[in-house]
């Protein structure tokens, strides 16, 4: 019996990831990642029998990393306004590293609807939320519902990303340009909640 080599396994792991999140290539084959790794195909299938279970595992990685990392920010003991700051950070830190996952997350999210969240996860947000409404309240942020913060925050995170090429072509950026633009984000954010 062979022994399965994790180095191996990682490197396909990582290559799908760069494949999907980074280059934005949804549909790539199991030949092409296979290619980007620089093994053949028959040993991708020895570690993943096919294109599905690959992606699946990636997703399924991703969205624990995701939620990982969102978990530490909401479930620290810092102000509000620090989480803001975190939540920012991490998020466009992330998307700037793989530009095409939320659209990747997107996608998996609307096509499977087992891919709900958790009541755990659930009572993080109610949590959240009365953050929110208690800032709110406090007069340091506007007033609205919650849920739309959320949404607004989330919107301002994700759509530049999402719209890369869109935003390059109206603006006549290159990438380089549209990366700066992309880093000044984190203080825009900011501005735009704290105003």
């Amino acid at each position: 019996m062979s022994v399965r080599d994790n180095k191996t396994e990682q490197l396909i792991k990582d290559t799908a990831k760069r494949i999907f999140f980074a280059e934005g290539k949804l549909h790539a084959t199991t030949q092409e990642i296979a290619d980007a790794a620089g093994i053949n195909r028959t040993l991708l299938h020895y570690y993943f029998r096919s294109r599905d279970i690959l992606f699946k595992q990636v997703f399924e990685e991703a969205m624990l990393t995701i939620r990982a990392r969102m978990d530490e920010i909401f479930e620290s003991g810092e102000l509000f306004k620090e989480k803001i700051e975190k939540l920012i950070a991490v998020f466009l830190q992330e998307a700037i590293l793989y530009p095409y996952r939320e659209i990747f997350v997107i996608t998996e999210l609307n096509s499977n609807s087992k891919a709900v969240p958790m009541v755990s996860e659930q009572q993080k947000m109610q949590f959240f939320l009365n953050q929110i409404e208690e800032e709110m309240k406090a007069g340091n942020i506007k007033k609205m519902d919650p849920r739309h913060f959320v949404m607004n925050l989330f919107a301002l995170m994700a759509y530049p990303l999402i719209a890369a090429s869109l935003n390059k072509n109206i603006f006549n950026l290159n990438n380089d340009d549209y990366l700066a633009l992309m880093h000044e984000r984190k203080a825009v954010i900011l501005q735009t909640i704290y105003s």
